[in-house]
């Protein structure tokens, strides 16, 4: 018999293939069979993996203005379902910054919750992290701009952290033309 999406979703809450992460492993996600938009982003930080609540930080703040969304629907499971590339906090880099995701989280999840969420229309592929895994290799702005080629499964996005500030600045083509046609996708989607 064919696993659910319920008990998939248990069992991925319950990984403990990375044990070596610097706070240990603790999956964040989010699954629904009715939901019609799936937000696939790099990993949790460290604020996610404190309360556990995927997109709990700035960066969802900033991903909830692009989409025009409040809170209360982003939030909405029966509607929007949440895989991060790498289920788990992956630590962070000499230099700072956050961490890849995992190697071959994504790979051993994404297969097997993906497939069950029967309702998804739309895929936000959030950061170079997610839209490589999705997309293969390639350059996140070219991808970005040229989101129409993936529609209507799929669309790229920068990671909305406070580092995109400047490439927002000089890819003014984002807020003008990618921004709408997201917000329209996405009701599209719901539709």
């Amino acid at each position: 018999m064919a696993p659910t999406l319920d008990a998939m979703a248990a069992e991925a809450r319950a990984c403990t293939r990375c044990t070596d992460l610097p706070l240990g492993p603790r999956p964040v996600l989010r699954v629904s069979a009715t939901a019609r938009l799936l937000i696939v982003g790099q990993a949790p930080g460290t604020k996610v993996h404190a309360s556990g609540v995927p997109w709990d930080d700035a960066s969802g703040d900033r991903l909830r203005q692009w989409l025009g969304m409040d809170r209360a629907t982003f939030y909405d499971a029966a509607r929007i379902a949440i895989i991060p590339t790498g289920l788990c906090y992956p630590g962070r880099l000499p230099n700072g910054g956050d961490a890849p995701p995992r190697a071959g989280c994504a790979a051993h999840w994404h297969p097997r919750l993906v497939p069950l969420l029967a309702g998804l229309r739309l895929t936000l592929l959030i950061g170079s992290y997610a839209q490589d895994f999705a997309l293969g290799r390639g350059a996140m702005t070219e991808r970005v701009r040229d989101f129409r080629a993936f529609l209507p499964a799929r669309f790229p996005l920068p990671h909305p952290s406070w580092r995109t500030v400047g490439w927002e600045k000089r890819c003014p083509w984002f807020a003008a033309e990618v921004l709408p046609a997201l917000r329209v996708a996405v009701a599209d989607a719901f539709a």
